[in-house]
């Protein structure tokens, strides 16, 4: 008889709650500390809640899920469950993953705790990948592998609004911020493997959205064996203004015909980072015929 094994995720892929059920799967909220006081993404904060907060100029900490958090969920879905698939946001951006995967280390195997450097729609993905490969057959250990495996097959471009939060977080310095918001500069950063790195300066918002389109293209070129739509999942993230992130996603549906486009809000433990009016474009290599058949 097969295994029953369960795919669990983190608030940071997307994926509400609402959703989570939908899809049967199970999403870790990711707590804040605001004003010293906690909060749970998507249980006791909303996004606009979030964003109102945001500009009210609330002290925003991320955190990362208590060890105890954790380990009750695990063994709630464990006694209806063989196995568990945990994938929690990248490991280059969060203590969170190193942390599941001490914590897996009592459950004899039963956890599986994937460190696959995916964040916001590429984590979505990810859980949507394990879904596919946990229905045709895989056992927890053999989905990581193939998770972990497939790591390096996914971007993603974030174009920002303001260099107020970087600034603000201590990531830019502030003459650096001051002398981006004289010149009117939108940052583009890149999210590749473990880190969020700056890529280019734009210096309009049509520049920004051209840049991140132009080496989404590029990557799925050369880094994932071409631009079609059976070889890629493309996404698009956004902070606060969804009016924008529709529009740029017309642009990006045009930029990338037969593609379906999917779109979420970005995560709030990156959005208190960078602030609302960010867009952000993204891709996955689709999982090989081979490993879900």
């Amino acid at each position: 008889m097969a295994k029953k094994i369960a795919v669990i995720t983190d608030s940071n892929s997307g994926i509400t709650q609402s959703q989570a059920k939908e899809l049967g799967i199970y999403v870790v909220p990711m707590p804040f500390m605001i004003n010293e006081e906690p909060f749970y993404e998507d249980i006791t904060l909303t996004q606009e809640q979030f964003y109102q907060r945001l500009s009210d100029n609330a002290d925003v900490i991320t955190s990362q899920p208590s060890p105890e958090e954790v380990m009750k969920l695990w063994d709630e879905v464990l006694e209806s469950h063989d196995e568990i698939v945990h994938i929690p946001m990248s490991s280059g951006l969060s203590g969170s993953c190193q942390s599941a995967r001490m914590l897996a280390q009592d459950y004899e195997g039963r956890v599986q705790v994937v460190n696959n450097q995916r964040i916001s729609v590429t984590q979505r993905q990810s859980a949507l990948d394990a879904l596919a490969l946990i229905d045709k057959g895989m056992d927890a250990a053999s989905v990581r592998e193939a998770l972990e495996a497939d790591k390096f097959n996914s971007s993603i471009y974030i174009m920002l609004d303001t260099l107020y939060y970087l600034k603000k977080g201590g990531r830019i310095t502030p003459a650096a911020a001051a002398l981006g918001t004289i010149l009117r500069l939108k940052p583009v950063l890149q999210i590749q493997g473990e880190k969020l790195d700056a890529f280019a300066k734009a210096r309009t918002v049509s520049q920004g959205k051209t840049i991140m389109l132009n080496a989404i293209k590029t990557d799925m070129e050369k880094r994932f064996g071409g631009a079609a739509a059976d070889n890629i999942w493309l996404q698009i993230a956004y902070t606060y203004d969804r009016e924008a992130a529709e529009q740029f996603k017309a642009q990006v549906e045009e930029a990338f015909p037969g593609f379906d486009v999917h779109m979420d809000p970005l995560s709030l433990s990156i959005a208190c980072h960078i602030g609302p009016g960010a867009l952000a474009l993204a891709c996955c290599k689709r999982l090989s015929a081979s490993q879900i058949s």
